[in-house]
């Protein structure tokens, strides 16, 4: 049992379980400052939080005692090496329960910042076909649980892991899409607009390299388990980048300025203040507390009632306070703030 062969095999499986116990410390800490800060989001959106933080402690409970098996209780044993752990083909599983419904949300929110349906539609279809792939994956784990037999269930790997890469592709590149399209020739406007397109695709790539990386050592490199090095971590990726976007919306500190965010409004061309698919930015208003984008739905005032008297402010001061969004079934104008001072 001494040798390569063991520390391929379980060297990567407890090198994933390693980065993915410390992304669920990230993500703890990331649901903990969403619930701090934002109190008045729609309940549905914090139920799902609460739902990737129940899922991903299973997830990070299963990969633990995944490894607690071959090297504890089957240790110098003969079946440690040959035979998967039990919780092995949970993986799977809680992968496409975390990655699907973010994938999922992130569709509806290009639906919503662009208006589109195609490009959500195509998003929502590669979901779901990873999430079919990683149930066949978890079944077929249980049934086939020899290491040296893994590669008769090839295609449901492909199908479970190439589509969701697909999936972060296409999200990726329609949110980059989305921000070029309000690229003014406004140099302040435009340098804002390229530090989202980069953050953007730092933050959508990963996911995608992860799972092709996963599912190309998977296929290229038999007889190891080098491709367990991302496969663990994969789904505290999808959770901890949509609360990174979900955070992001006010920054972690009260520093009074609101940060912009690609899912949650974009500053739109012109000379008015206004933020995309239908934010609206409060009046000027002097504030220290912390700027934030709270999810609800709430009502502009009269955009006839917007005056520098009548918000004590300096003719030409605009001041961002706070800014909500209402999910409401009717169509939302795109074009919404006050008008540009003369």
């Amino acid at each position: 049992m001494a040798g390569d062969g063991v520390e391929l095999l379980f060297g990567p499986m407890l090198i994933g379980v390693f980065l993915n116990t410390t992304l669920y410390g990230a993500f703890v800490v990331q649901t903990f400052v969403y619930f701090q800060t934002y109190k008045r989001d729609s309940r549905w959106i914090r139920m799902f939080v609460l739902y990737l933080l129940f899922c991903e402690t299973l997830n990070t409970g299963f990969d633990i005692g995944m490894m607690y098996e071959p090297l504890i209780i089957r240790y110098a044993t003969p079946s440690a090496t040959i035979i998967a752990p039990i919780m092995l083909s949970a993986d799977p599983l809680m992968t496409v329960l975390i990655s699907s419904p973010v994938q999922l949300f992130i569709a509806w929110r290009v639906r919503v910042m662009s208006g589109l349906t195609l490009i959500p539609a195509v998003i929502c279809f590669f979901a779901f076909t990873a999430f079919v792939g990683g149930i066949a994956t978890t079944v077929s784990v249980t049934i086939i649980n020899e290491y040296t037999r893994f590669h008769q269930f090839d295609g449901a790997v492909i199908t479970w892991l190439a589509s969701s890469a697909v999936a972060d592709v296409v999200i990726t590149v329609s949110l980059v899409w989305s921000l070029w399209r309000q690229r003014t020739g406004i140099a302040a406007t435009d340098d804002l607009i390229s530090r989202l397109i980069r953050l953007t695709v730092q933050t959508g790539l990963i996911t995608a390299i992860s799972a092709t990386a996963d599912v190309t050592l998977f296929l290229a490199v038999k007889g190891t388990t080098l491709n367990y090095i991302w496969d663990f971590a994969l789904s505290k990726l999808y959770s901890n980048s949509l609360l990174s976007t979900l955070n992001a919306r006010g920054g972690w500190k009260a520093s009074g300025t609101l940060q912009e965010n690609i899912l949650f409004g974009a500053p739109s061309v012109g000379g008015s203040t206004t933020i995309a698919s239908g934010l609206y930015i409060d009046p000027p208003i002097q504030s220290d507390t912390l700027a934030t984008i709270e999810l609800q739905t709430r009502k502009p005032p009269r955009l006839g009632s917007l005056t520098p008297e009548s918000t004590n402010q300096p003719e030409y001061a605009i001041a961002v306070r706070r800014v909500v969004e209402q999910f409401e079934d009717d169509p939302i104008p795109k074009t919404r703030g006050f008008p540009a001072e003369a």
